[in-house]
């Protein structure tokens, strides 16, 4: 089992009590430099413009710069996006930012994909917002095309939304490709298909059998070894000690979170829900033993309020981690 953590980048209203934005980049910075130091195989960022549950004024660092800005601030760990949108770039765009930014980190991009799902974004930033359907297909196609990019020279495409002739997408890197969400006829087939590591499950045990069965399913029509294929999910916990009082333990790490997004669950949904499970280590480690046992091999955690307080990161570092080791 590794480990990876998302760094404060203002998505979920997770910098706003610190007013000045340098100082909120600062804050991102020195957690990514904390898990630097640490146990953790990895750093996270979200592809947002705007906060959630409700988009308000409120910095939200754009997710291919702070890549590749992390990617300079640290030294071991891997850096990825969980997972970009496929709409806010075309695909051979994606292929090349990726690549600099993979030679900037010296090997260490995780490239994250996904087919967005944001509707006042894409709106707000004058993207084109159509149905799912042509969603889907525009992302199938761009999945096909940046792993081309990456293995192929003179690729030539004319699909039905991507199209490409000949481009130089160079240096040449092949960054992993990490494919998120878990939609069973389209997604998971894709990530048969085509990518190194998958994200979906939000925390959830069975849900996670249900869709790994389903990638095997895929795996064994197409002649993919499932092996392969990096089985991710992500959960949102607040480790704290047995027997803390969960309000107590919680305060520094509040900032706008009202009470209601902390509950007793160990494992929060995916967005735009942002409860975050209140849990000791020990439940903790019991919870991801589960996952385990599901066939995850990586969880990537959402830990609220880091940007003020790192004792929570260091806590599951330190207690949950090595149980996994």
């Amino acid at each position: 089992m590794k480990f990876g953590v998302f760094v404060p980048q203002g998505w979920r209203m997770d910098l706003v009590e610190i007013k000045d934005p340098v100082e909120q980049w600062e804050a991102m910075t020195a957690v990514a430099r904390a898990a630097d130091a640490g146990p953790w195989d990895s750093i996270w960022l979200f592809d947002h413009f705007h906060t959630v549950p409700e988009p308000v004024r409120e910095t939200v660092f754009e997710a291919w710069t702070a890549t590749a800005a992390l990617a300079r601030d640290t030294e071991r760990v891997n850096i990825g996006q969980m997972v970009g949108c496929n709409g806010y770039r075309n695909p051979a765009l994606y292929a090349k930012i990726a690549a600099t930014v993979d030679v900037a980190s010296r090997g260490r991009l995780y490239a994250g994909i996904g087919a967005g799902w944001s509707e006042h974004e894409w709106k707000a930033y004058g993207y084109p917002w159509t149905g799912l359907k042509d969603r889907m297909g525009s992302f199938t196609e761009a999945v096909e095309l940046i792993h081309r990019l990456w293995h192929e020279e003179d690729v030539v495409f004319q699909g039905k939304y991507h199209s490409v002739d000949r481009p130089y997408v160079e240096p040449r890197r092949q960054p992993p490709l990490w494919i998120g969400g878990g939609g069973e006829k389209v997604t998971l087939r894709l990530v048969a298909k085509y990518a190194d590591a998958c994200n979906f499950g939000s925390g959830r045990p069975e849900l996670v059998k249900q869709k790994l069965a389903v990638l095997r399913a895929h795996c064994d029509e197409l002649g993919r070894d499932y092996d392969e294929i990096v089985k991710s999910t992500s959960i949102n916990v607040f480790p704290i000690e047995s027997g803390a009082d969960p309000a107590t333990a919680t305060a520094k790490a509040r900032g706008r979170y009202s009470v209601q997004e902390f509950t007793e669950i160990g494992a929060g949904g995916g967005p735009p829900d942002l409860r975050a499970g209140i849990v000791t280590t020990k439940e903790l480690t019991a919870h991801i033993e589960q996952l385990a046992e599901a066939g995850v091999e990586y969880v990537i955690v959402y830990i609220p309020g880091v940007a003020y307080d790192h004792e929570p990161l260091q806590r599951f570092a330190e207690e949950v981690v090595p149980a996994f080791s």
